[in-house]
């Protein structure tokens, strides 16, 4: 596989990679396993919120409203 950076984007990488003292290709393949790692947790907020939509609990704008200012008071 073959991936195409900007200059901005390759010069970014290789600074942090120099600036933690790791190869560039270890650096890109950490970031793209961070972002596989966070795009999963996303999607499974994503349904948990969905499920518990579907069962009836929520907060309505109102209710998070009152709870916010609750939560705000001295």
């Amino acid at each position: 596989m073959e991936v195409h950076f900007t200059p901005e984007q390759e010069a970014r990488l290789a600074q942090s990679a120099a600036q933690q003292g790791r190869k560039l290709h270890e650096l890109v393949q950490q970031v793209v396993e961070r972002y596989f790692d966070e795009e999963s947790r996303f999607i499974d907020a994503v349904k948990r919120g969905e499920e518990a939509l579907q069962r009836g609990e929520y907060l309505t704008h109102e209710q998070v409203g009152q709870r916010l200012e609750r939560f705000l008071q001295p």
